[in-house]
């Protein structure tokens, strides 16, 4: 089973010869028909082709009626029972389509397209994971709202390669966009019975067709063929940039739900083995959504294979961010394995040599929180890191002032700053982690300082969805508000945040928004709202100008200082050509003592770090954190090869330095309250 994951199925349509072959699997059909429609009325039947079980569980025809542009649809007929969803009365899209389109609520067809496409020479920016800055951007929200682009083209995939959008990615200094799902989705039924839909797109129906609503009106009329040709458009003008493009892939459930969910393709061609079921067809459901696909089935593991190495090699993708993906990896017996089948094929398999693969480690089955149990190839979401950062410059801060104690000291921080060695102490180093305070389900980073409770009510469900563990602050008043303390307090709690996330050790991960204040008036779960609401703003303030220039300037000092970007854990005592230097210290310019360490009023950390240049200098930085609301004093150590300090930022401030201000080790200095400077140290 495993060698036939490292190659392709052969499974979809194929054209050779001027005849078109197809493919379908199922283990329990008992006949299966191509029916071949009418260009103009896809309801019209033209021809119907009769497809052969010529090896198990496969079932093909060969005709020269399939041909690029064909519209057909799928129907089967098989048993009757519990585990069996069979109705040939109902069309079905080809797991394998390339190109589908729909003709109603529940009418669905295929398109055959072709692999055509001039990439005019581009290739894959191909951009180390130790550099990489990861930008969760929703496909049709982040320009959706631009003014700057042509109306026509607004939030669609050609908007992704507009100048006015690459322009923004590029002055960030944003190597790899990730685009929320974009393979073919639908909205949920309960959605749709409020006028909602699925915005964030976490309700896939085929794992191959790029989502046609994403495309251009022009595209859209002329056909899947055009709606392909625009995303690969989106995806070469990207890569001219030098920007990576990543995608958010969502293999551990399909749209077709639960057990009184419809019926689009999988339930109808083979529900007994697609889907995770028992003998009374009861869905095991692992993610939430009403079904869980059968990862102890071969076929849906060479599914996930074809289907990743099709956006890799046609596509021209260059990684994967892997939604729930504990489901991906459990066994026959629902139990998480790291040695899945399907992790070990996207390891071996030389197609993603050079991908990122990035893994959200959890789901919501027993057993499901698995960060840090992937291997070594994975990079996972923390989010431990996220609720630390969040605790220390938040939640904290909202408790010392309500009772006069902080929760927590600097421990825990000084471990998600130095890579969060205690849950992915692996051979990738600090790589293993994706760092992130912020993602498109939560607080945006503005709402994150701006409320203490969610505020969903516009999703219809009561304000019942969402999390409630945010460990937000509002600073004071919930909500928008005039007053001027209150505003600059949040600002800086922003800057923090951010100064945080972009020098710590791992990739960081910025959402789409969060680099100029976007709100979303406190809805902490806006997957239905496709209005402003959710779309990123263009049109902004100063104040969130100044904003985007200082994470610009951060990324800026991260790009340029392999310190704050470093492969490996550190060492105490060295810095090597592997390794870098770090120590730590408190408030006195004295080494951490253990005391230090776990008293939770000891609220100021300094983080020296030395990279060793193949020359021989150093790159060494002094990170300052000082999270108390009150002044300190604080005295700069006298560390390694830092003859003195020039201090090249300070979170206190809206906008970056103009001017390089010199310390000198040992010296006194005032930090404000809640505040990050970061100092170079010259040798």
């Amino acid at each position: 089973m495993f060698s036939d994951l490292l190659r392709p199925s052969g499974l979809g349509v194929t054209i050779e010869g001027g005849l078109g072959t197809i493919r379908v699997h199922s283990q329990t059909a008992e006949s299966i028909r191509m029916h071949i429609l009418n260009d103009a009325d896809p309801k019209q039947v033209e021809h119907e082709l009769e497809l052969l079980q010529n090896e198990p569980g496969i079932w093909s025809a060969t005709d020269a009626l399939i041909k690029a542009g064909t519209k057909y649809a799928l129907r089967a007929e098989g048993p009757t029972g519990p585990k069996h969803k069979f109705n040939p009365a109902i069309d079905l899209i080809d797991p394998y389509a390339r190109g589908v389109f729909r003709e109603g609520p529940r009418d669905y067809h295929n398109v055959v397209t072709t692999d055509e496409f001039d990439w005019q020479g581009v290739a894959k920016p191909n951009i180390p994971l130790g550099e990489t800055v990861v930008y969760e951007a929703h496909a049709r929200g982040l320009t959706r709202g631009n003014d700057n682009i042509p109306d026509d083209i607004r939030g669609t995939y050609a908007a992704l390669a507009h100048p006015d959008t690459i322009a923004h990615l590029t002055k960030l200094g944003i190597t790899a966009i990730e685009l929320l799902p974009i393979q073919m989705f639908i909205s949920e039924p309960h959605l749709m019975k409020m006028g909602l839909i699925s915005y964030w797109g976490y309700n896939t129906v085929n794992f191959f067709a790029p989502h046609p609503r994403y495309a251009s009106e022009t595209a859209r009329a002329a056909g899947p063929q055009a709606v392909i040709d625009e995303l690969k458009t989106a995806i070469r003008e990207l890569h001219r940039a030098g920007i990576e493009v990543l995608l958010d892939v969502v293999y551990n459930h399909t749209a077709e739900g639960g057990g009184g969910g419809l019926t689009y393709s999988y339930r109808g061609l083979d529900n007994a083995n697609y889907y995770r079921i028992d003998d009374n067809g009861w869905y095991h459901d692992t993610t939430g959504c009403g079904n869980s696909l059968n990862f102890g089935n071969p076929a849906v593991l060479q599914l996930v294979m074809d289907s990743l190495r099709y956006w890799t090699n046609e596509m021209q993708v260059d990684g994967f961010r892997f939604d729930l993906a504990s489901t991906l990896a459990r066994n026959e017996h629902n139990q998480f394995d790291p040695q899945h089948p399907l992790l070990r094929a996207i390891v071996e398999d030389p197609t993603f040599a050079n991908s990122k693969m990035i893994v959200e480690p959890w789901d919501v089955g027993l057993g499901g929180w698995q960060t840090g149990n992937f291997p070594d190839r994975f990079s996972e979401w923390n989010d431990r890191y996220r609720d630390s950062i969040r605790r220390f410059w938040l939640s904290d801060i909202a408790s010392a002032r309500q009772s006069g104690n902080h929760w927590n000291g600097v421990a825990d921080l000084a471990t998600r700053l130095a890579g969060s060695r205690d849950i992915v102490d692996g051979p990738s180093g600090t790589l293993g982690t994706v760092n992130f305070v912020t993602a498109h389900d939560g607080f945006t980073l503005h709402d994150l300082v701006s409320y203490n409770v969610k505020h969903n009510q516009v999703n219809g469900e009561g304000n019942r969805d969402g999390t409630n563990n945010n460990y937000s602050f509002n600073h004071g008043a919930e909500g928008e508000h005039g007053d001027p303390v209150i505003a600059s307090q949040r600002r800086k709690s922003m800057r923090n945040l951010m100064g945080t996330l972009l020098f710590s050790s791992g990739i960081p991960m910025i959402t789409a928004g969060d680099e100029r204040g976007k709100t979303q008036q406190g809805n902490n779960n806006a997957y239905c709202q496709d209005n402003v609401l959710s779309w990123v703003n263009w049109n902004t303030t100063r104040q969130q100008d100044d904003l985007e220039a200082t994470v610009a300037y951060l990324i800026k000092l991260r790009r340029e200082n392999p310190v704050l970007r470093p492969k490996n854990f550190g060492d105490f005592d060295n810095a090597t050509a592997e390794t870098d230097m770090i120590k730590w210290y408190n408030r006195k310019g004295e080494i951490m003592s253990e005391g230090d360490w776990h008293n939770p009023e000891r609220r100021t950390l300094l983080r020296y770090s030395s990279h060793l240049n193949e020359d021989g200098s150093h790159n060494s930085m002094l990170l300052l954190i000082h999270g108390r609301e009150s002044m300190s004093e604080i005295t700069l150590p006298e560390a390694p090869n830092a003859r003195k300090y020039e201090l090249l930022w300070n979170s206190a401030h809206e906008l970056p330095p103009t001017d390089i201000v010199e310390f000198s080790p040992g010296e006194l200095i005032e930090v404000s309250g809640t505040s990050i400077w970061l100092l170079r140290a010259v040798e």
